[in-house]
């Protein structure tokens, strides 16, 4: 297998988004994956409605010749919403290459557009129990806030300043 790499999200990829946001679905071990319609709840399909509007960020990773993980962010009424200036991370990687670096590696190159961009910060929902939230605390975000997620879950809502 080559080693990833990493690159601006482009208009070519973004059917592979609805893949990536049913991947980005925290599934507990033991627990019987959800049907692939769910990405159609409103309040999920929201991660990537019409993504490419103005404000849109995203980076997608690449090896052997295929895209293995899309990470992308925008301001959006969903679980993680801060504020109309701060924009929410979604982060998905295939699962035979979880565990590899490459969620670091599209987080980094993001935080770099969202910077660029203007950004000042950017924000997340994850459930408690995600193994992901030590992923997130070593990236810099901290838990501001602890909620239920509408689906009997509780989730962290965590914030990353960026500069």
């Amino acid at each position: 297998m080559n080693r990833p790499r990493t690159r601006t999200i482009e208009s070519r990829d973004h059917p592979l988004l609805e893949m990536f946001l049913y991947h980005s679905i925290f599934i507990p071990d033991g627990v019987e994956p959800p049907a692939r319609e769910i990405i159609r709840r409103p309040e999920i399909f929201v991660y990537i409605d019409g993504f490419g509007r103005d404000g849109d960020l995203g980076v997608v990773a690449e090896a052997d010749g295929r895209v293995i993980g899309a990470a992308w962010a925008r301001i959006i009424p969903a679980y993680g919403h801060i504020d109309e200036l701060t924009p929410e991370l979604a982060i998905s990687v295939l699962p035979e290459w979880r565990g590899r670096g490459v969620g670091t590696l599209m987080m980094e190159h993001l935080f770099e557009l969202l910077h660029e961009a203007g950004y000042r910060r950017t924000s997340l929902s994850v459930q408690q129990d995600n193994p992901a939230v030590r992923f997130y605390k070593r990236l810099g975000y901290a838990v501001v806030a602890e909620r239920p997620d509408g689906a009997g879950h509780e989730d962290y809502l965590m914030i990353k300043e960026l500069c």
